[in-house]
């Protein structure tokens, strides 16, 4: 097991500053480039990962720890997390404000000798533990991380010419 409560918070508080310092005042096309029809912007990215903030990892180590296997926590919508009119830096501020919120409400739970084999019931998956839903947070940032710059990078896919087949980001 290589989960360690103070090594993923270490992600989970740098998340936000890193994307807002790759993302804050580039051009929208950056921004609403995608991978195609079905696959999110560089902007959608942001939207859900302010609502999984909002509804999934503090809301859902709150039910597991309430709950326990009692009942199976709300399931989410991945695909509820149109913000209009809104700028990348005011996603980017909001999902920060969010961020410091929970990972406040985090480090409570923790110093009350939080248990990380805490088991929940997950709608789909039967049996999580605290420890699985906190490891998966920290790789969902990750994740969406990586994503990002794979989109962009796609924009250039067929202006870099015969050197893409030394760019391992665009090999698919």
């Amino acid at each position: 097991m290589n989960f360690n409560m103070k090594e993923a918070i270490e992600v989970l508080e740098r998340t936000p500053q890193a994307l807002a310092f790759f993302l804050s005042g580039l051009s929208d096309t950056w921004l609403n480039c995608n991978e195609g029809e079905g696959t999110w912007t560089v902007s959608e990215v942001i939207e859900h990962l302010i609502e999984l903030e909002k509804d999934t990892w503090i809301p859902r180590l709150a039910f597991i720890l309430q709950e326990g296997e009692s009942k199976p926590f709300p399931a989410i919508d991945l695909n509820s997390h149109t913000i209009e009119s809104s700028s990348i830096e005011q996603k980017l501020f909001e999902f920060k404000t969010l961020r410091t919120q929970n990972l406040a409400k985090l480090k409570g739970y923790v110093e009350t000798e939080l248990n990380l084999e805490s088991t929940g019931l997950h709608p789909r998956l039967g049996v999580v533990k605290v420890r699985e839903l906190l490891s998966t947070w920290v790789v969902h940032d990750l994740t969406h991380t990586a994503q990002i710059v794979r989109v962009m990078a796609g924009r250039y896919r067929t202006d870099i010419g015969p050197w893409k087949e030394y760019i391992g980001i665009l090999k698919k």
